[in-house]
């Protein structure tokens, strides 16, 4: 029977020491710590006994007793301890649910930021880093929608699809998560640190890599596991026709997890991936949440409900509720027509629209058009 495992120094140490080993990976450290009953007893250990267990051999000991690997983890043990580094073991209770029960799951987690993940629904969204209006306008619009029923959005905190479904999130009030290919002592790419303070405000980062690390290619392919096991379902939105958001999606597969895509035109390159994707039968067709919604059984009457009482409930100044009461019966509008047709100066229309859009009653639409929503 495993033991209780104990945040302990020694114990973090033992973990480390356990990572740093070559031809150790997360699924035969499990079985280590399985066998042995924690990380520290599998140094004390005899090395008759630690030849037993599957996929350890000689040259894998002598690795193992090898002293710089200690050195290092006591060296990441300091990191952590002097700056504060919370994190979470895989067999503790605010673990990652979903991402537990993936054989290759990590076997230690690095967390920053408010991150609460007891009782939420999980969404893992990703996609091209050269996002085009469609793909950003999807993203708004599914935040828009599915925002009532307060899911947690992960993504990779990378360029296009991933910062736009997170600066989404953010502004709809939901918690989002960046996983991260890298260290928590750094952030790539530098231009998101902006975004830094509102995720970790509105959610956080996890990593499983040390601060040793930098964001090299082969960690953003190992993160994409974690982006894929950490959800219920992973959402593509855009992707050319190769790219690492279906090596994503055909890990989130590999885990039994629905997978769903969004499709655009044939001739748009960067639909090409999410088209595949689902020709092959590798993932639903996507066309708004409700389609998110229905195949994952959630509650469609309770998204319903509390988007009814969001408009009811929402406070709006006199200008604002011209603005809207206009658009709610003209549909979609540009600027002009609506500073025009609610006889407001253009600059006040402007300013008076972004504060509506901030209390999530209009959005942006492509070609400075504007909706109720």
């Amino acid at each position: 029977m495993m033991k209780q495992f104990q945040h302990t120094t020694d114990e973090l140490i033992a973990i480390l020491r356990l990572q740093h080993v070559p031809n150790i990976g997360d699924v035969i450290a499990k079985r280590l710590i399985t066998h042995f009953g924690s990380p520290s007893d599998i140094f004390e250990a005899k090395r008759s006994h630690l030849l037993q267990i599957d996929g350890i051999g000689t040259h894998t000991i002598r690795y193992l007793f090898d002293a710089e690997h200690l050195e290092a983890a006591e060296m990441e043990c300091l990191f952590i301890t002097s700056n504060d580094v919370e994190w979470t073991y895989f067999q503790d209770a605010d673990f990652p649910h979903y991402l537990k029960h993936c054989i290759d799951s990590p076997i230690l987690l690095f967390k920053k930021g408010k991150i609460d993940l007891e009782g939420r629904k999980l969404i893992s969204v990703v996609g091209t880093r050269k996002v085009t209006s469609y793909g950003t306008a999807f993203c708004e619009r599914f935040i828009a929608d599915i925002a009532p029923l307060n899911p947690i959005i992960v993504s990779g905190f990378a360029y296009g699809v991933d910062i736009c479904i997170q600066r989404e999130a953010i502004k709809h009030g939901l918690q989002t998560i960046g996983c991260l290919a890298h260290g928590l002592n750094q952030i790539y790419p530098k231009i998101h640190a902006k975004y830094q303070a509102d995720v970790c405000a509105n959610g956080g980062f996890f990593t499983e890599f040390w601060s040793t690390s930098s964001p090299e290619r082969e960690n953003f392919l190992k993160r994409n596991r974690i982006i894929a096991g950490m959800s219920e379902a992973t959402l593509v939105v855009e992707s050319a026709e190769k790219g690492g958001s279906l090596v994503t999606a055909d890990i989130a597969n590999s885990y039994n997890r629905d997978v769903f895509a969004v499709p655009g035109r044939t001739s748009d390159t960067y639909s090409l991936g999410c088209n595949n994707l689902i020709k092959q039968q590798k993932a639903h067709m996507l066309t708004s949440a409700a389609d998110l919604i229905y195949l994952l059984d959630w509650d469609l009457e309770e998204m319903e409900t509390k988007s009814v009482q969001k408009q009811l409930f929402v406070d709006l100044d006199e200008t604002e509720q011209i603005i809207y009461t206009y658009l709610q019966q003209n549909g979609k509008q540009l600027l002009d027509s609506v500073a025009l047709s609610c006889k407001i100066p253009i600059f006040k229309a402007s300013s008076t629209l972004l504060t509506m859009e901030m209390k999530g009653v209009v959005r942006p639409l492509p070609g400075k058009l504007f909706e109720a929503i």
